[in-house]
């Protein structure tokens, strides 16, 4: 009995155990790597999701802003008023966009709300207040100065009598396919414009001079601009 119980054994310890063979291995290796990919696909398409709602109330805030400084200034945009009277209608004329922001820091309060969550640009830096100096010891001070800090375009004939009129949105317009430069870009009702680049999913934010904040496609892009009024939609990119 006892010979035989040895031999048993044995013969148990030959038998195969539970590690894993390799085509097993394999196949769990492959099954973790998509549960992976699946996980990070979900967190990219929240993270987009996230950036784009933020983009919307940024407009949303600013559009708020311009109302509330056209209201001190005959119902017009800084777009519309000159430079002598603390608008900023010449310098955005020749197409730079922040100055018609700038003239609003009391409304804004922050930049911070000027700067898409999104913006990847070269160069491009979020600015962190309007003040042009800072006190001795302050850390991370960034004044905003100049377009590199705007992810907006301006859109100079906003005229909130005028409600489907364009008064600001993402910068990343493009022009037959084309990233649209720096500086004032005109628009015709036949224009070829669309959204340009991933920010947002190749889609973007748009404000209208009533206030309203919309997402919209390339199409309903064209669409808006077609609505507008304008033969000449006349816009300041930063």
């Amino acid at each position: 009995m006892q010979i035989h119980l040895s031999a048993q054994l044995k013969a148990d310890r030959k038998q195969p155990g539970s590690a894993f063979t390799v085509v097993e291995l394999l196949i769990v290796v492959a099954c973790l790597s998509i549960l992976a990919a699946i996980i990070l696909l979900g967190m990219a398409r929240h993270s987009h999701c996230t950036m784009r709602i933020n983009c919307t109330n940024n407009l949303k805030q600013i559009g708020l802003c311009f109302r509330t400084w056209s209201l001190d200034n005959n119902d017009k945009s800084p777009m519309q008023v000159s430079v002598t009277n603390g608008g900023a209608m010449e310098i955005v004329g020749t197409g730079t966009a922040f100055t018609a922001f700038q003239v609003m820091s009391n409304e804004l309060s922050t930049p911070k709300i000027l700067f898409c969550p999104a913006e990847k640009g070269r160069g491009r830096i979020a600015a962190t207040t309007f003040q042009t100096s800072a006190a001795p010891g302050t850390v991370n001070y960034v004044p905003f100065t100049n377009d590199n800090n705007l992810s907006y375009f301006a859109a100079l004939d906003a005229d909130d009598s005028f409600p489907q009129r364009l008064l600001s949105g993402d910068r990343n317009l493009a022009i037959s396919g084309r990233p649209a430069p720096h500086g004032l870009l005109q628009v015709w009702t036949n224009t070829a414009v669309t959204w340009f680049g991933p920010r947002h999913n190749g889609n973007g934010n748009i404000a209208l001079a009533d206030g309203s904040v919309q997402q919209v496609t390339s199409p309903r892009l064209r669409i808006v601009f077609a609505q507008s009024g304008m033969a000449t939609n006349r816009l300041a990119i930063p």
